[in-house]
């Protein structure tokens, strides 16, 4: 059976994942891009419009199957009534978790990638990253100052935040975890991170919310 070719489209966007995951925005040329894809520039012009463009395609693109698995999750947590914290947090760091270790050399490029967009020194690229990573998120901060009703809504925040810096973190560093870093990248089990990550962070949701 024959691998269905690529389109130059297609093309550009993995090599994009993977060039923009190893080097930053600003540290990748659209020439480098374009010279990997076997493409040139006029078809970037023509299929996104600009490097900026196309950065932001290739975030929809990786960001999509997390964004969706999260708003089916979250929906039928809202359509159960009042979900609790536990479950808002599980809900939101599942998805995070399987889009890296649940789909291979494909999950690699995408952590790095993801991790380095979401965290680039400037910040126009982070807000173009929090702006392509779907409306669901700020349903989930909802949720949470709903869900945790005695804290202030400036606390839930700061605990939000660093809910989606620890995810990040642990996406990163899942399949090449830094030397030294025992415990990190256990590709063995998945499930068991993500059980250790949701309860790390519930305490940690608790003990802030309570200094």
């Amino acid at each position: 059976m024959e691998t269905p070719v690529e389109t130059t489209r297609e093309r550009l966007l993995n090599v994009a994942e993977q060039r923009f995951g190893e080097g930053g925005y600003e540290g990748t040329s659209l020439r480098a891009i374009t010279v990997a894809a076997a493409a040139n520039i006029a078809a970037v012009n023509y299929h996104f419009g600009s490097k900026e463009a196309l950065l932001r395609a290739a975030v929809g693109r990786a960001m999509a199957p997390v964004n969706t698995e999260r708003r089916r999750r979250l929906d039928q947590l809202e359509a159960g009534g009042e979900p609790t914290p536990e479950e808002i947090i599980r809900a939101f760091v599942e998805p995070g978790l399987e889009l890296v270790l649940r789909r291979g050399e494909r999950g690699a490029v995408v952590a790095r990638f993801i991790g380095r967009i979401a965290f680039d020194p400037s910040r126009r690229i982070r807000e173009l990253y929090a702006a392509e990573s779907d409306p669901i998120e700020s349903r989930y901060l909802a949720a949470l100052r709903k869900a945790l009703p005695q804290a202030s809504p400036e606390a839930v925040a700061f605990g939000y935040l660093n809910m989606q810096g620890l995810l990040a973190l642990h996406q990163s560093q899942a399949l090449s975890p830094p030397p030294g870093a025992a415990g990190h990248g256990n590709t063995e089990d998945p499930g068991k991170l993500a059980e250790n990550l949701v309860a790390f962070l519930v305490a940690a949701f608790d003990q802030g919310l309570r200094s």
